[in-house]
């Protein structure tokens, strides 16, 4: 096999392998089972205290309900948005609704934590 063919060659293995990897981060999460989920299969949450954009759960309430946390520079379109948290790490938010956890959501599709204290709901599939 020639040089050119080898590069080419290497070029498409390159383009397999990176290409899923930027569909999967095109988009904090998917729907699972009408519900939505994080890219490892947990429950992802809505608060309804959170308003304007803002996560009002902070602290001991971020220790139970783990913020779904964005990378530094991370860019959002569509529903999809980042906003900064009052300790000033980035968090995802759908429709303008920071995005949470359970911590005692154990295993993928958990939803331990839907309607919890009437203000926790599991963000469904209608909701979209």
């Amino acid at each position: 096999m020639n040089h050119l063919a080898q590069s080419w060659k290497a070029l498409l293995v390159t383009a397999a392998l990176t290409l899923p990897t930027l569909a999967f981060a095109a988009d904090p999460a998917m729907m699972k089972d009408g519900m939505m989920v994080d890219h490892k299969g947990m429950t992802l949450y809505t608060f309804d205290k959170d308003s304007g954009g803002k996560s009002m759960c902070n602290d001991d309430c971020a220790k139970n309900w783990p913020p779904m946390m964005a990378p530094a520079g991370a860019t959002a379109e569509g529903k999809w948005s980042v906003i900064k948290r009052d300790d000033g790490k980035m968090q995802y938010a759908y429709d303008g609704k920071p995005l949470y956890t359970f911590v005692k959501d154990t295993k993928p599709g958990d939803m331990t934590g839907d309607k919890m204290k009437d203000v926790w709901h599991v963000v469904h599939e209608s909701q979209k």
